[in-house]
């Protein structure tokens, strides 16, 4: 019998960890992205920073193991499945109002979600970028969902992200730079498809950056009139130009709320429906078997 290779093994602890997240539907298990070093990470042993605001909400810094942190339906889902991106600058990531707490909403609404950590550009002395390091995060996360879709019960046709901030313009990037499956490459994980089938854009950074295509993933938008006017002016902007190429996209901007409004339990005001304005657009849009709203 043939020995198993380095590469086997890796694989192999790699599907157990995941295998062992589908089973734990509701423990919220990180799964690294990569076994080892990420590409771009190689010898950085940095401990993650976590710190916790007055409100009890989580920032992290210091990220050189990306992964995702699976939130899955208790019971059937929509088939459905979200990478949600958080954001903070690309100096931190807002892992909960941004992140664990959305995926939880996605959750008990029949909608598979992911958490994604990426490395992050801008912190103190980092030698990750945006368009390479925090993208490739991305588009591996994309990739890894697709490689279990069995395990965790969605549809890989119907995978697609929803960024906040700094991860709207990751989910953006990832949309207007899409990355294929690939059979040439070694990593059979790598090898599948790293595109999106929507994008949800929650008041993103890079809003000017965002030139779409006529086959461009159909976009969410949402913001608050009172952001940053690149960021509540460029979102109409971005409108506009997908009217002018044809590109499929549905436009919020609600009258008050800043930046960073994310979601948290227990908010109330029209701010607080914009996961039911996204979930009714996905239903439109014929992603979701069946409304999952309640």
């Amino acid at each position: 019998m043939p020995r198993p290779t380095a590469r086997s093994l890796v694989l192999a602890t790699l599907l157990a960890a995941v295998a062992l997240a589908g089973r734990l539907a509701g423990a919220e298990t990180e799964i690294p992205l990569w076994t080892g070093d990420a590409p771009g990470s190689e010898g950085k042993t940095t401990a993650e920073v976590v710190v916790t605001s007055g409100n009890g909400e989580r920032q992290v810094s210091s990220v050189h193991h990306p992964s995702i942190t699976p939130f899955l339906p208790a019971g059937p889902g929509t088939g459905l499945a979200v990478l949600v991106i958080p954001g903070g600058g690309h100096r931190v990531l807002c892992i909960d109002h941004e992140g664990a707490f959305v995926g939880r909403w996605l959750a008990s609404h029949g909608i598979a979600a992911f958490m994604l950590k990426h490395r992050l550009a801008r912190e103190a002395g980092s030698t990750y970028t945006i368009a390479g390091n925090a993208l490739d995060d991305t588009r591996r996360a994309l990739r890894l969902i697709r490689a279990h879709a069995t395990e965790w019960h969605i549809d890989p046709a119907r995978l697609g992200a929803v960024g906040f901030s700094a991860g709207g313009e990751l989910v953006a990037l990832a949309a207007m730079h899409p990355a294929g499956a690939d059979p040439a490459v070694a990593d059979p994980i790598d090898r599948l498809d790293g595109r999106l089938a929507f994008q949800a854009l929650i008041y993103p950074g890079g809003s000017a950056d965002i030139v779409p295509a006529k086959d461009a993933p159909p976009m969410f938008m949402a913001c608050s009139a009172n952001d940053r006017q690149d960021i509540a002016e460029g979102l109409a902007e971005v409108y506009l130009k997908c009217k002018k190429v044809g590109a499929s996209a549905e436009l919020h901007i609600y009258a008050s709320g800043g930046h960073g409004f994310g979601l948290r339990p227990g908010m109330t005001g029209e701010l607080a429906g914009w996961p039911e304005r996204m979930v009714e657009w996905l239903a439109s849009q014929k992603l979701l078997e069946t409304p999952a709203a309640k």
